[in-house]
């Protein structure tokens, strides 16, 4: 598969799962909105448990899509940050016990959709489509770059799929996020939602809550996900805010606030899908919580050992791993056994390596390109610049 996991999570044979779920743990949407922003939605339990009544929505197709997305974006990671460890990639971010949450809010979305990313979203936007040659172009900033090497590493965009440009500064994308949505509200033809992801840490920031306001009283057709991975580069949760939940910050803006277990593909894909069917429907925006941990550093620049207590970190790595949790509904269910899974991670090893390989050895972009880029016809004083520039590089 040429283009990655990309050209099976959007294939036509995925089955359309019913329009209404069913089953007791559903009942949590039908709470107060203190106990929604204040409760965990949960369908998987750590060892894999659960009540087949919950998981009706969940075909074989549908859910080996999912945990490929998940496995996708946790050997893709490994690989490029070994490459970013060997002085070939500038700059890595890992997703690293987070990818349930990145690819099953992403899952629900349409094609049409517009999604705003945060830091770990790169994998949610190959699940939907991005192109993984142009994804790895850009970590490498090479001709085949779309931004021609203008962006640091692991901040790709994605036009066709409505994947937006990451900003590494925090809490920015929220805006944005609202303002796409508050511009499909205004020339939209109602057909799409606008979905904007966020750490925790971002929720303490002006722009979120200027966002947040700007959706409540709009009533914009917006979901804001925020990834509660408990910390926010080297500041605990705890450090932060004296919030209760996350959750609960979206409640004095008018906006239903959820909240779940990020570490449960299946609960993030239904709370997620909740979210968008109502945007869709012209009732809102929705804030969800998800609870997660980030395992890994915050960045290849980061050591958390200086911070945290890993000992912590080994019972989410060990004990909560969102694949190992959705891989054992899989074998449960009689949907994948050891041989396909080995199958499935040796033909995504592949694909990654190749195209890795690939890119690697694809030229630098023209040095022309930063005049050409900007002006449609040049003139003698850029020209003369140009040429001092590449006399001194070439010293």
């Amino acid at each position: 598969m040429a283009e990655g996991q990309s050209e099976k999570s959007q294939s036509s044979e995925r089955t359309v799962p019913p329009p209404v779920p069913t089953g007791p743990a559903f009942s949590y949407f039908a709470l107060d909105e203190e106990a929604k922003a204040h409760g965990l939605f949960q369908l998987l339990d750590e060892d894999g448990t659960f009540d087949p009544a919950n998981t009706t929505r969940f075909d074989k197709t549908l859910s080996t899509d999912l945990y490929r997305g998940m496995l996708w974006t946790r050997l893709m990671d490994k690989q490029f940050m070994a490459l970013q460890r060997q002085g070939t990639i500038g700059f890595y971010a890992e997703t690293l016990g987070q990818e349930a949450a990145s690819i099953g809010s992403a899952a629900a979305l349409e094609p049409q959709d517009w999604l705003v990313p945060a830091l770990r979203e790169h994998g949610a936007g190959l699940y939907r489509g991005m192109k993984f040659e142009s994804f790895v172009a850009q970590l490498f900033g090479n001709a085949d770059d779309v931004t021609q090497g203008r962006q640091m590493p692991l901040h790709p965009s994605d036009p066709a799929t409505r994947y937006v440009n990451m900003s590494s500064c925090i809490a920015t994308q929220i805006p944005h996020a609202v303002g796409i949505a508050m511009g499909i509200q205004a020339i939209g033809d109602g057909s799409e939602v606008c979905m904007g992801f966020m750490g925790d840490g971002a929720t303490s920031e002006g722009e979120f809550h200027v966002s947040m306001n700007f959706a409540g009283v709009r009533k914009c057709p917006v979901v804001m996900v925020c990834q509660n991975n408990q910390w926010a580069i080297s500041t605990p949760g705890a450090g932060q805010t004296a919030s209760e939940t996350i959750a609960v910050k979206g409640l004095g803006y008018g906006i239903e606030s959820l909240r779940a277990d990020g570490n449960d593909i299946l609960a993030v894909y239904e709370v997620s899908r909740y979210a968008v069917d109502k945007a869709r429907r012209g009732d809102g925006p929705t804030f969800i919580e998800l609870l997660t941990y980030r395992v890994s550093a915050h960045t290849s620049s980061d050591d958390p050992s200086r911070y945290r207590d890993e000992s912590v970190t080994e019972v989410w790595r060990n004990q909560r791993d969102p694949l190992v949790r959705m891989r054992l509904f899989l074998e449960k269910n009689g949907w994948m056994n050891e041989a396909e899974h080995e199958a499935m991670v040796a033909q995504i090893e592949m694909t990654v390596r190749e195209t890795a390989d690939r890119q690697r050895n694809v030229d630098m972009p023209l040095l022309r390109s930063i005049i050409e880029d900007v002006f449609e016809t040049t003139w003698w004083r850029l020209e003369e610049q140009l040429d001092a520039l590449e006399e001194t590089l070439s010293k």
